[in-house]
Parts: C-alpha cells; structure tokens; sequence
C-alpha cells in the first residue's frame, strides 16, 4: 500500500501529523485510525467469508484476487490447458527474424545483380485495383 513513499515524503507526513495533531493528541489519533483500519479489515473478510458460503462447494476454491483483470489473465493462460507452453517453446522469433533477413537480403542481391541497377527498388505498396468502366458500384434500394 506504502510502496511508493520515500523517506522525504514519510518524514514530511509526519512533520504535518504533529502540527495539525499536537504532540499529546497524535498517539490518540493513531490509535482511532488503527482501530478503523482493523474494523475495516475484519468488515472485509467477514464479507468474503459469507460470499464463500453462499457460492457453495462447487467454488471452494475461488479467491477473490482473481477477479483482478491481471491475475485472471495470467491464471488462465499459464494452465497448459490451451497448450500455449507448447507454442511458446516451439516458437524461435531469433531464428524466424534470420531466416527472413536471410531471405530479404538474397532477394535484393539477386533483383540488383539481373537489373544491373544499384538503386531499384521493388514497390511493396498495395494499388487499389482499377474497376472496368462496365462495373458499376452495387446498388442497394433498401438503403437509399
């Protein structure tokens, strides 16, 4: 929950706790938010524990940090059921990534050395195909 405070930033809550507080209210204080913490804390898992029971047997073994998009996610692709293992392992990006490199780099050795030209080019952009002058757009009535 406190991960992320620095000791500048926990000395500076302390500093503003004794201000605001007063030396001689602040263990009260402290001993009120603990207090609401731990109510909160027992509220909470009196809560889980009564879903638990209605749920029934058939989920005895569900947590509720699985409801965490994040967990969810990783629980049900790291089960082999899918065979993702499998795929995973079988899969080598370092080896495809050279094989098409290998072939990219015979390819414009090969297309510059029967052109003759260093700087050819062959152009990978898609055209649209160009409708004859017969074809006519479809006509939808029901849309007009």
């Amino acid at each position: 929950m406190f991960n992320d405070i620095g000791p500048l930033e926990l000395v500076t809550i302390i500093v503003l706790a004794v201000l605001v507080f007063g030396p001689d209210k602040l263990p009260k204080v402290i001993q009120d938010v603990m207090r609401t913490i731990r109510k909160i804390r027992e509220f909470s898992e009196s809560a889980k524990a009564d879903i638990r029971e209605e749920l029934g047997p058939e989920f005895k073994d569900f947590e509720f940090e699985d409801l965490n998009p994040k967990n969810f996610v990783r629980k049900h692709l790291d089960s082999d059921e899918l065979g993702l293992k499998e795929i995973r392992n079988g899969f080598d990006l370092k080896k495809e990534m050279a094989e098409v490199t290998d072939a990219v780099h015979s390819r414009e050795a090969d297309s510059s050395s029967s052109t003759g030209a260093a700087g050819s080019r062959i152009d990978m952009t898609k055209k649209p195909e160009d409708p004859g002058k017969d074809d006519r757009p479809p006509f939808d009535a029901d849309a007009t």
